[in-house]
């Protein structure tokens, strides 16, 4: 019998489990001379803003241990342009289209929604709350529970696609976030966003990013975020998509055990383009090879010590 890999995430159905992470796969066409697009579950696009972005001036990416530090900026070509352009181009794929979206303010937010509720082939919004909150002095949404909760509610309200928050993991409690996202109507949550880094020249006695600080990813991770997700998925009611450090089968088959419902493939991308095309092979011969008809069965069921 040959094992179902189909998924639900809220009313979002996707034909597999693997998604490619915001930022690290372009507006999805990028890779489409890698591996075929038709057989991911989900494309979801870079960060999009109401207007372009440039971005941060380079050096703009660091080569870590085991990962990268990336001070990118959320370089995008913008609403318009996106919905103009990039759109048109990924409706000829059958594969889900999940937009990621970005701003400053609630306002920003919310605007973002209502524009992309109506356009044809947006399967669902995963909003970045990790961007600073220029109303509240630049503190990120996503570091308070509250602010987290009212950005979910108030974009809640303007679209009915599915909405998934993905969580930042500069935070004490990552299970507060994550109910607070929940109890404001989010669809789904995934996390996690990269960690915050420093890298530093000791020639030049200067930090390698001209922004000094960047967003940590990779394998190097994948422990924190395995927990993250374990500990979420064992917090909210809604499914949980599992992101950090996922470079091969195994690490997606772990994420899947943990509690995440699906999961999403950043970094490794990178290093090889066609990697979302062999975890998706993969996931299906580790379900064929162990006699597991579908892969909801693998979700949260890692076998805890007995107390």
């Amino acid at each position: 019998m040959k094992p179902k890999l189909e998924v639900e995430i809220g009313n979002l159905h996707l034909q597999n489990p693997v998604m490619t992470a915001s930022g690290t796969f372009g507006y999805g066409r990028e890779y489409e001379n890698f591996v075929d697009l038709q057989t991911l579950g989900a494309i979801i696009v870079k960060g999009i803003s109401l207007e372009p972005r440039p971005g941060n001036p380079p050096p703009r990416i660091v080569e870590t241990s085991c990962g990268m530090l990336n001070a990118i900026g959320l370089e995008n070509v913008g609403l318009k342009r996106f919905i103009k352009e990039k759109m048109v181009a990924l409706r000829r794929y059958h594969t889900s289209v999940i937009v990621n979206i970005l701003g400053n303010t609630i306002e920003d937010y919310c605007h973002l929604c209502e524009q992309l509720s109506d356009v044809n082939g947006v399967s669902a919004i995963e909003v970045n709350i990790s961007c600073p909150n220029v109303k509240k002095g630049g503190v990120a949404f996503g570091t308070d529970a509250k602010i987290v909760y009212q950005i979910t509610g108030a974009i809640r309200k303007k679209t009915d696609l599915p909405l998934i928050i993905k969580l930042s993991p500069n935070v004490t409690d990552i299970t507060l976030m994550a109910r607070a996202a929940e109890e404001g109507g989010a669809d789904a949550i995934s996390l996690i966003n990269t960690l915050l880094g420093l890298a530093i020249d000791v020639k030049t006695k200067k930090p390698k990013l001209a922004n000094v600080v960047g967003g940590l990813s990779g394998p190097a991770i994948k422990p924190v975020a395995l927990r993250m997700v374990w500990q979420t998925a064992n917090a909210v009611n809604v499914p949980v998509i599992g992101i950090g450090g996922i470079s091969s089968t195994r690490d997606a088959i772990e994420f899947l055990l943990a509690g995440a419902s699906a999961i999403q493939v950043g970094t490794a991308n990178f290093i090889n383009p066609a990697v979302t095309g062999e975890i998706v092979t993969g996931i299906h011969d580790y379900l064929r090879d162990n006699d597991i008809k579908s892969v909801s069965e693998l979700v949260g069921s890692v076998i805890l010590p007995e107390d």
